[in-house]
């Protein structure tokens, strides 16, 4: 059998395609104008293999003069990356870059939106802070760049930049704004090429999130809702309260100090400061078109308890999405609207360590004028012993962490093609990033940990509040140029960034109201209290070039100026060949 193999599309020969009998390791390659020459039974089937190429199988039947055209293996390279300021085909990418959409996304109470990527895109590593409710998780893409700044990746939700180097006081993930349910894709940007349109703020990698929309003509209700419970995993192995008894007596002998300091309860610390913990989250969603107007507006619910006492966290969601286009389809505008309502209660993680160190021969509770009524040990004199450990359990119960923190982030995005000049488009995106959160730390008066911990001892307990406001602003516009010219694709954009960045602070002094009566002073004392700002110009541009499908060349380069830095300048140069 003798035959040429071809690329369907062009036509050109293809040198190098395997040709093999099916089921044997028989065969030969086309040579270099794509001719082939094999012996083979009469009702052999024949195999025509090659990389980037849909595979073929072909009964001979007899014949002798056997032509293939094999169709290219796309293997999705046509599908559109939404990449920073604008989006690429996956085969026009010089970058690394991997995008996920919903439908592979980790499923399960997911409560935080960076639950829903681990272990699902290779070079990033998702580890979480702890598991409290409402924590977040350490993000690292390609391990860490940097000793002593941070080394988060920058998060873009939806084209708004978010500011999640400083964080929201009271809130301990970021990205907990979003419902899980709401996003529609993840891309991260991993490398210098991909990451450089964003400046020095993308040295660690970039994290683009867009989130669902409507469709026209389509009418769509849907609810997710799940239902949770977790326990401890284990616990440190201690002794308990007959083994650390016997230790003592055998080793300082049963009439000694240390043997008559000894309790007669049975206390299992560990057991008395964990709970089996319920959660459940709920999400709604109305999607469809309105007079031809694409919407979605989705609400969700979160309750979620720790399995430490006393920790638990209550969050309410919102999200508004309307994408209508205007002028034949060439003005398309996007309005994205997400808010949340974040109340936490956080519990002292300090009382784990003490659970795995406290005397098991002990009681929980007491009747001791000390302790408000927890046991605590008592010096000869019968006052507090004050460097030894406290309670655990009154650790979790006689101290109150809360905070309630409100944030919004939204944008409105226009993308105009115009009519003069075809490939031509511009950009305007104008977005903001809100947030208010109060807070308060009560430490009861009496309470164990009040003469152990801090500075203000001797039973004083401690009251401080804190108060942040932050609101970040956006302005960004680029234009973009997309042509093609027989063998040659010009991609070209050009853009300007606008950013501002507000933040204002109180926080209060912890003064006892039982402290504040005896000093005679205030029950609040004024801290700090101040109010700052800064801005980002930015002037950015990127330039893709594509010779025959074959050679990508990408020039990017960024130049941001800040009130707080000097000028800094970045960019990259990449070229790939197919």
């Amino acid at each position: 059998v003798t035959g040429t193999v071809t690329d369907a599309e062009t036509g050109d020969p293809l040198p190098g395609v395997t040709v093999v009998i099916q089921g044997t390791q028989q065969g030969t390659i086309t040579q270099v104008d794509g001719t082939y020459n094999v012996s083979v039974p009469e009702d052999a089937i024949l195999a025509f293999s090659f990389i980037g190429y849909n595979s073929q199988e072909i009964s001979v039947a007899g014949q002798n003069q056997i032509d293939v055209a094999l169709e290219p293996a796309t293997l999705g390279l046509d599908e559109v990356v939404v990449i920073g300021y604008g989006s690429v085909k996956k085969e026009d990418l010089t970058g690394s870059v991997t995008a996920v959409d919903a439908s592979k996304l980790n499923r399960g109470l997911a409560t935080s939106p960076s639950d829903l990527i681990s272990g699902k895109i290779a070079g990033v590593s998702v580890v979480s802070s702890g598991g409290a409710p409402g924590a977040g998780s350490m993000i690292r893409i390609r391990g860490g760049s940097s000793m002593s700044a941070t080394n988060d990746p920058l998060i873009v939700i939806d084209g708004v930049p978010v500011d999640n180097a400083s964080g929201v006081s009271g809130m301990s993930d970021p990205l907990s704004s979003i419902h899980p349910n709401d996003i529609a894709t993840f891309t991260v940007l991993k490398d210098a090429s991909a990451t450089a349109i964003y400046g020095s703020r993308a040295s660690n990698g970039v994290i683009i999130i867009t989130t669902k929309e409507g469709r026209k003509g389509e009418m769509k209700i849907a609810y997710d809702g799940n239902f949770s419970v977790s326990t401890d995993k284990g616990t440190v192995d201690v002794m308990n309260a007959e083994n650390f008894r016997q230790y003592v007596t055998n080793l300082y002998g049963s009439d000694s100090e240390q043997a008559q300091a000894l309790g007669n309860a049975s206390t299992d610390w560990q057991d008395q400061i964990f709970q089996t913990a319920l959660s459940t989250d709920h999400n709604i969603s109305f999607s469809g078109d309105f007079k031809n107007i694409p919407y979605r507006v989705s609400v969700g619910y979160t309750s979620e308890e720790g399995i430490l006492k006393t920790s638990n966290m209550e969050r309410t969601t919102g999200s508004l999405n309307v994408s209508p286009k205007f002028l034949n389809d060439r003005l398309s505008v996007k309005l994205n609207v997400k808010g949340v309502y974040n109340a936490n209660s956080f519990a002292d993680q300090g009382a784990i360590g003490s659970a795995t160190q406290f005397d098991p021969t002990q009681p929980v509770y007491s009747d001791s004028p000390f302790g408000n009524g927890y046991y605590m040990s008592l010096k000869e004199d019968g006052t507090p012993i004050d460097i030894g450990l406290a309670n655990p359990v009154a650790v979790l119960d006689q101290r109150e962490d809360e905070s309630a923190v409100y944030r919004s982030i939204g944008n409105v995005q226009l993308d105009y093609e115009f009519l003069a000049l075809d490939g031509l488009k511009a950009n305007l995106n104008v977005g903001y990033d809100v947030s208010e959160s109060d807070g308060d730390v009560v430490v009861q008066d009496n309470s164990p940990m009040s003469y152990v911990w801090g500075t203000y001892k001797s039973g004083w307990g401690e009251n401080r509040d804190y108060y942040q406001l932050k609101r970040n602003y956006l302005l960004d516009f680029y234009l973009n140029y997309n042509k093609k010219v027989n063998n040659h694709h010009f991609d070209v954009m050009g853009g300007y960034s606008w950013q501002k960045f507000y933040r204002e602070e109180n926080n209060k002094y912890p003064y006892s109201e039982a402290m504040a009566q005896q000093e005679g002073a205030e029950f609040y004392k004024d801290g700090d209290d101040y109010s700052t700002e800064a801005y980002v110009i930015s002037f950015f541009g990127r330039l893709n070039y594509n010779f025959m499908q074959k050679y990508l060349f990408t020039f990017t380069l960024r130049n941001d100026g800040s009130s707080r830095f000097s000028l800094i300048i970045s960019g990259d140069f990449s070229l790939l060949q197919h």
